[in-house]
């Protein structure tokens, strides 16, 4: 048997979400696509798309939990390519304040949201 398999989504849990919503706006130009809400309110999901694939990145916000996510020594993280001037884009997140981490060498940077994913930014290629 081979299975064919695409990309759907990557789920991240927040303890914000207006606010990692409004962070993966302004720095990715992610807009909400559609939201689930738990019929007791325990539970928001919330799907950010970027307009051009059908990928998205779920946020998912618990009522119950109370507390910073504790992301441990597990160095997994999102990449994301920007559209036009990466300079520029780079420039944008460090007076954001976002920027955690650069290496020149390889040309790429990464950003951390405000629950301390990172997410790295390399330019469109084309």
């Amino acid at each position: 048997m081979e299975i064919k398999a695409r990309f759907d989504h990557y789920n991240i849990n927040v303890l914000d979400l207006q606010k990692s919503i409004e962070f993966y706006g302004k720095a990715l130009g992610l807009r909400e696509v559609r939201r689930k809400e738990a019929s007791d309110g325990s539970y928001i999901l919330v799907y950010l798309g970027d307009g051009v694939t059908e990928f998205t990145l779920e946020l998912t916000w618990l009522r119950e939990w109370d507390r910073p996510y504790n992301m441990g020594d597990n160095e997994q993280h999102l990449c994301l390519r920007v559209e036009g001037d990466y300079d520029a884009a780079r420039a944008f997140h460090k007076e954001m304040g976002c920027v955690c981490y650069e290496n020149d060498k390889m040309g790429l940077y990464f950003i951390i949201d405000p629950d301390g994913y990172w997410i790295e930014v390399l330019p469109l290629k084309k």
